[in-house]
């Protein structure tokens, strides 16, 4: 009666062991077409408007100035408001 428990609990080991690297196993999704061609560089995406001449000089005040995230934004942001202002 031992013997037959023993190799019962054994199997039952076994087959959970298995069951768990069986399932492990998957296979990767394959990549469609689509997905290759729906992505667009980060280039691309902004290169939907020309930038103006204004945008330009206060980007590259910017650059001068050294400036870096919110900083940048909000100094392009009052640079391009001021040089509509001058251009009105």
């Amino acid at each position: 009666m031992t013997k037959i428990s023993s190799l019962a609990t054994a199997t039952a080991v076994a087959s959970l062991l298995l069951m768990g690297a069986a399932s492990a196993q998957t296979t990767a999704p394959a990549k469609t077409e689509a997905t290759k061609t729906e992505t667009k560089a980060p280039a691309e995406k902004k290169a939907e408007k020309p930038r103006t001449a204004a945008s330009l000089e206060c980007s590259k005040e910017a650059d001068a100035k050294g400036l870096h995230g919110k900083e940048r934004k909000k100094f392009r942001s009052e640079c391009r408001k001021a040089a509509t202002a001058k251009a009105n």
